[in-house]
C-alpha cells in the first residue's frame, strides 16, 4: 500500500506554502508580535479567499468540506511559516464540534467562518485539565467562572466553551460580564488568555455534546501536532542551510562530522513523526475508532521530538542561534508552548494508556 498525499493534497500544500512565503514572511511575523492580538484579520480574510478557513465547513454553509488530513496539511504549512492565525481553533476545532450539533445559529456561524467574517476563540482547557479555581458553570441561564489558556479570545467574534463534558456554550467576544486578560507566554505568534465570566448571557447552549467535545479535542490535537511538525521541519531546513554557508577554520561547518550527525539525527527523528501525524489525520475520517488514541500519540510524540529538534537546530547555529536577530526563536518558542496547549506528553500518554485499557480512567 502506498500511503501518501494525493495530487490534490500536494497542490494544496504547495499553494498554501507559496502564499505564506509571499504574504506572511518572517518580517511580517516580527511586526505582529507587538500587538495585543497577533492574529491579523487581513491574513485571516486572505486565507478565507483561498478556502482555508472553511476547509472543514460543510458545503451547505459555503465550505470545502475536505478531510482532516487536508486541514492538517494547512496546519503544517502554518507552523512552517510560524503564521499568527486562529486556524486550529476557529477552522478546525469549532467546525468539527458545531457540524454535529443542532441549533438555529450554527449554519450562520459556519458560513461566517468559511467567508472569514467570523473568528472563534476556544476555551477548552477545562475539558481535559481542570486547574485550581478554574471552570465555567451555569447559575440559572448565565455563565460564571474562569477559563485558563483560552485560544485566540482577544480578537474573537465568538468564544466556544465545553462545559461539564456534555454541553457547549457560545458567547460573544464582547459579551457583558466577560473580562479578558492576555496571558504572556514565550510564543508571540499565538494569543492565549484568561477569561473571567460574571453572569454572562450565552448566545447558545448546545446539549448532548459529549461526542462533539471529544472529537473537537482529537481534531485540535492532530492539527496542533501538524503545526509543530511544520515548525520542526522549518528549523531543520534553516539549520542545514546555515551549515552550508557558515565557515569556521576556513571550512564550512557542514563538512564537520559532528554537525552532519546533528542534522541527520534531526531528520531521522522527524520523518517517522510525519507518518504518525498524517496517519492520525487520515484515521479521523476513515478509521474514527482509532482517532482518540492516534491523536494522543501523535501530539505526545511530536511534542517530545520537536523540543529536541528545536534545541539541536539552534545549537547548529552556535551563539547567534539564541539571539533575537536570528529568527529561530519564533519556531523554538512556538514548538515549546504548543507542548502544553492541549495536554502535555505525560497527560496524553496517560490518556492513551486508559484508551488501551492499560490504566484506569481518571
Amino acid at each position: 500500500m502506498d500511503f501518501g498525499l494525493s495530487e490534490d493534497q500536494q497542490m494544496l500544500d504547495e499553494t498554501i506554502r507559496s502564499f505564506l512565503a509571499d504574504r506572511v514572511p518572517i518580517e511580517e511575523v516580527r511586526k505582529l508580535r507587538g500587538e495585543d492580538c497577533p492574529n491579523d484579520r487581513t491574513i485571516w480574510q486572505s486565507l478565507a479567499e483561498l478556502g482555508v478557513t472553511g476547509i472543514l465547513v460543510p458545503e451547505a454553509q459555503g465550505g470545502s468540506q475536505l478531510s482532516m488530513l487536508d486541514a492538517c496539511l494547512v496546519a503544517q504549512a502554518l507552523g512552517h511559516s510560524v503564521t499568527p492565525t486562529p486556524f486550529i481553533g476557529s477552522a478546525v476545532m469549532v467546525p468539527v464540534a458545531l457540524r454535529q450539533l443542532d441549533h438555529p445559529e450554527i449554519a450562520g456561524w459556519l458560513a461566517g467562518i468559511a467567508t472569514g467574517e467570523i473568528a472563534f476563540g476556544v476555551a477548552a482547557t477545562e475539558a481535559f485539565s481542570l486547574r485550581e479555581e478554574a471552570g465555567i458553570s451555569f447559575e440559572g441561564e448565565r455563565l460564571n467562572g474562569k477559563a485558563m489558556m483560552a485560544w485566540d479570545a482577544c480578537g474573537a467574534d465568538l468564544i466556544l466553551f465545553p462545559i461539564d463534558g456534555d454541553r457547549i456554550a457560545v458567547i460573544r467576544g464582547d459579551a457583558s460580564g466577560l473580562k479578558k486578560t492576555k496571558l504572556v507566554t514565550t510564543d508571540t505568534t499565538r494569543c492565549t488568555s484568561e477569561l473571567i465570566l460574571d453572569q454572562v448571557q450565552p448566545e447558545a447552549v448546545l446539549a448532548d455534546a459529549s461526542c462533539a467535545i471529544s472529537q473537537m479535542l482529537d481534531a485540535g490535537r492532530l492539527a496542533l501536532a501538524a503545526d509543530s511538525l511544520g515548525a520542526a521541519e522549518a528549523m531543520i531546513e534553516q539549520a542545514v542551510a546555515y551549515a552550508k554557508e557558515r565557515k569556521q577554520f576556513e571550512r564550512l561547518i557542514g563538512s564537520f562530522q559532528a554537525v552532519k550527525h546533528m542534522c541527520a539525527e534531526m531528520i531521522s527523528e522527524l520523518e517517522p513523526a510525519r507518518s504518525l501525524v498524517w496517519y492520525g489525520a487520515h484515521s479521523f475520517d476513515t478509521l474514527p475508532a482509532e482517532t482518540p488514541l492516534m491523536a494522543c500519540h501523535a501530539l505526545a510524540h511530536i511534542s517530545e521530538i520537536g523540543h529536541e529538534i528545536a534545541s539541536v537546530s539552534t545549537q547548529v547555529h552556535g551563539g547567534i542561534g539564541w539571539t533575537d536577530e536570528q529568527n529561530l526563536h519564533f519556531w523554538f518558542k512556538r514548538i515549546g508552548v504548543a507542548r502544553g496547549l492541549l495536554g502535555g506528553p505525560g497527560l496524553l500518554r496517560e490518556r492513551a494508556a486508559e484508551l488501551q485499557g492499560l490504566a484506569k480512567a481518571s
